[in-house]
């Protein structure tokens, strides 16, 4: 009862003697401060909205014209259409006060109809994508159509600097593909994969499908892309993340790694600080919509919705479908520290508190020898457990009381910092060290990470860093750009002294972290089922992250092929030398230039690539021949991605004719078929170079090295990859020890050996075809 006496800011009570009130004046004027950074917030988002609202207009462009219409109209001018004799006659009188009235609502007119002219031709511009189409081999001459829209496209999206929402009313929506182009699509991709027998048999299903239930699953799919926003994007999250019931960890949550090559500071305390700093810096820049929108070649926007719920999200447990719950603020975050949990604000007299003002916070935790109460080092594991039984564990034992109390806490902080008591180790020559790193990012132990959370920072004792996201909230792109934000803050804004400590001195004492209280006994057997579940799926993955420095996109591009292209051939290769056979393979492409849009997938194993596969084995090709192919595999595969970027994708597709097939209850032996069909080969590549502020000349270690997930089959590899540089790649390849089938030794071991066999080739190639030498003439080169 201590804690809850503590906890009351007011109390009011009526004795013999009169009324007698009680409270604490620092309680209050935290709950005073707390209202007016609401209201502050609220504000914010009101006057981003209206400018939003108006974008590419300038909301200041409102009073020039109406400046215009004052001086026309009192000068004896009409201005268009009349417009401000036809209002006066609506209002009440002829004075000056009703003529400057009249003439402010005919210039507001104006206004927004030039704002909302220039807002859906900017729109109707960006439904274009021949531009993704253009040739950009060296030499190649741009369109006429292609050069004219750049040059609106240009005009329009640089007219007023944009907020982060600001193009999200001009983005186009996804267009819904026919089912006879992705029925081609499909059976074109497939055909590698399956004998004639089988392919004739597909060919069967995709036309009886293609003629009978498909028109009329393709109706109900018309009229949602209509009416929805994104018509894949709602169902995607609902039916692919919130309704499975497996385990989060390993299956769901990725993981992003420190920048490996620089070491900023050894101090636990004060990386943990910084950190903690520059990701509310990042926060404020998402609230205040004064982060910039990624633009795509510096003038086409990216829809950026996803970023809404970065911080102060959670994903929430239920019996048959989870939910994610965003909190509009939060001024605290909850530290995990050798199984015990703490609430430390992070916001206090008035303001955000400063990284050496943290760092005595985080300190305190450090030297606190506090102990966990019974369960509670264990309790993370149940966000690691099948979720109908957590969500079925949290609605009986943690529904009410302090359980309640806390479990909420956690879930609507920021985020959450795991202060892990082990380091978080790196050597080039004992690669073994770097996929202990990432292995404790990826799951952990399994109960000292909150996988429900939408990222828990883990920071190690010699100061490296790293953290595991919720895959629901968002895709990897989005924090990824968060991380890389934070990575490149930390070097340049040199917040560490001489002694690793964070530089400043604290204007005063900050608030001590408080022990989030538990009342774990009734559920201790709940605690202890989930943290075996949690060990076992932690043992049955390995990891491997294969630091690749002998070449990197410098020689690809100077090949002539798109690096992500020559990336996958090498895998193609390598899976086919692994697995002896060429399996169905997933990569991940974004959709984020139409609204609310998300991922589609690629299908990197195709005729060409297969092709190129075969006659890389084959000991009689002649190394012409093998260019040729690899060639013509990397322009299908970038054919294929450039598709997939334009909303012309196979699996999404597929995906919700199949979710309206459920709706109506109506069986698709070929959609049953196609849905069910394994991704041996998953893949990934991490993006960077998402800030401006990003210098790898500068700062050539300033990069991640990337990020990682768990293999989508059992039977398979789950493969992320990074392009960091001229000469550096890293592949986080994932596989789960109990399949005698796959191994992540061995499968690095033959992407090693197919990038330096496709290097072998073109370097062959280079000799027998050598480039003719520039000459001069009449002072020109040739």
């Amino acid at each position: 009862m201590a804690e809850a006496h503590s906890a009351v800011a007011f109390s009011f009570a009526i004795t013999h003697e009169g009324f007698d009130i009680n409270y604490d004046h620092e309680v209050l004027n935290l709950v005073w401060n707390s209202g007016v950074r609401s209201w502050k917030k609220r504000m914010a988002r009101a006057r981003n909205g209206i400018r939003n609202g108006v974008y590419p207009a300038h909301i200041q462009s409102l009073w020039l014209i109406t400046a215009i219409a004052l001086g026309l109209h009192f000068a004896g001018y009409q201005a268009p259409f009349n417009l401000t004799n036809r209002l006066l006659v609506h209002l009440p009188s002829n004075t000056m006060n009703w003529q400057i009235t009249a003439c402010f609502l005919a210039a507001l007119v104006i206004w927004l109809s030039i704002c909302f002219t220039m807002r859906y031709t900017l729109k109707l511009l960006l439904i274009y994508k021949g531009w993704m189409y253009e040739s950009r081999a060296p030499g190649s001459r741009v369109s006429l159509p292609t050069m004219l829209w750049v040059a609106v496209v240009r005009v329009l999206s640089s007219w007023n600097k944009p907020g982060l929402y600001s193009f999200q009313g001009s983005l186009p929506r996804l267009p819904l593909p026919s089912v006879h182009n992705t029925m081609t699509r499909y059976l074109r991709s497939v055909r590698p994969l399956l004998d004639d027998d089988n392919y004739k048999r597909m060919e069967g299903l995709a036309k009886e499908f293609e003629q009978t239930i498909g028109k009329k699953l393709q109706w109900y799919l018309i009229l949602k892309s209509w009416w929805s926003t994104n018509y894949v994007s709602d169902w995607w999250e609902e039916y692919v993340y919130l309704r499975g019931r497996s385990p989060l960890c390993v299956n769901s949550n990725f993981y992003g790694t420190d920048a490996i090559f620089m070491n900023l500071t050894s101090v636990q305390s004060a990386r943990a600080a910084n950190v903690i700093s520059l990701l509310l810096n990042f926060r404020r820049l998402i609230e205040h919509q004064e982060l910039q929108p990624i633009m795509v070649q510096g003038m086409i926007p990216l829809c950026s919705w996803q970023y809404e719920r970065t911080f102060n999200t959670a994903r929430i447990p239920g019996l048959e479908t989870d939910r994610i719950v965003h909190y509009r603020d939060s001024n605290y975050i909850v530290v995990l520290h050798k199984g015990c949990y703490y609430k430390m604000l992070i916001y206090y007299k008035g303001r955000i508190l400063r990284p050496c003002e943290l760092q005595v916070q985080i300190e305190d935790i450090l030297k606190a020898k506090a102990t966990p109460v019974e369960g509670e080092e264990h309790l993370a594991a149940l966000t690691a457990w099948n979720r109908s039984k957590w969500a079925e564990t949290r609605n009986t034992f943690f529904s009410r009381g302090v359980n309640h109390v806390s479990l909420r806490t956690i879930e609507s902080a920021a985020f959450v910092l795991s202060l892990d008591d082990e380091p978080f180790e790196f050597d080039l020559k004992r690669p073994e060290l770097l996929d202990s790193f990432g292995k404790k990012l990826l799951h952990g132990n399994g109960y000292n990470r909150w996988f429900d959370k939408c990222f828990t920072v883990c920071v190690g004792t010699n100061g490296r860093v790293g953290f595991n996201a919720e895959h629901t909230w968002s895709d990897a792109a989005i924090a990824s750009h968060m991380w890389e934000n934070l990575i490149v803050d930390d070097l340049v804004s040199e917040g560490y002294d001489e002694t690793g400590n964070t530089k400043g001195t604290p204007e005063f004492q900050p608030p001590t972290p408080t022990r989030l209280n538990w009342d774990l006994k009734p559920c201790l057997p709940q605690i202890e089922e989930a943290t075996i579940c949690a060990t076992k799926l932690c043992n049955e993955v390995d990891l491997r992250i294969l630091v690749h420095q002998e070449y990197g996109k410098g020689f690809m591009k100077k090949c002539r092929l798109s690096p992500d292209a020559y990336i996958q051939m090498a895998l193609q290769l390598a899976y086919y030398r692994d697995a002896g056979r060429f399996s169905l393979t997933y990569e991940a492409s974004m959709t984020r230039l139409f609204r609310e849009g998300r991922t589609e997938t690629v299908r990197p194993c195709t005729i060409e690539s297969s092709a190129w596969v075969k006659a890389m084995q084959d000991p009689n090709t002649t190394n012409d021949h093998r260019v040729k192919l690899l060639q013509d595999a990397c322009d299908r595969h970038q054919l294929g991605y450039q598709d997939a970027m334009c909303g012309n994708g196979i699996d999404r597709h597929l995906f919700c004719l199949y979710v309206v097939s459920k709706y109506l209850e109506v069986d698709s032996p070929f959609l049953n078929e196609v849905l069910s069909e394994p991704w041996r080969l998953s893949t990934s590549q991490t993006p960077h170079g998402q800030t401006p502020k990003m210098d790898l000349k500068k700062h050539p270690n300033c990069i991640s090295a990337g990020g990682g997930f768990g293999p989508v089959a059992d039977d398979g590899y789950g493969v992320s990859y990074i392009i960091a540089g001229e000469n550096l790649i890293f592949f986080h390849i994932s596989a789960k020890t109990t399949c005698p089938q796959t191994d992540v030794h061995r499968f690095s071991e033959h992407i090693c050996k197919a990038l330096a066999d496709i290097r072998s080739i073109f370097e062959q190639y280079m000799k027998d075809h050598p480039k003719p030498a520039k000459t001069i003439t009449n002072g020109k080169s040739t």
